[in-house]
């Protein structure tokens, strides 16, 4: 049982420590998607 905590609270740690580098992928992510959505709007037009 303290195997699984330990690894439970690790899981959290990584997740605290590499928490900006995940919002900054998903930023360019979101970035990405939006201007492939605009570009099809751009050439309905």
């Amino acid at each position: 049982m303290q195997a699984i905590r330990a690894g439970y609270n690790g899981l959290w740690l990584l997740l605290d420590v590499n928490r900006d580098r995940m919002i900054y992928v998903a930023t360019i992510i979101a970035g990405l998607l939006f201007g492939a959505f605009v570009g099809t709007l751009a050439t309905g037009m």
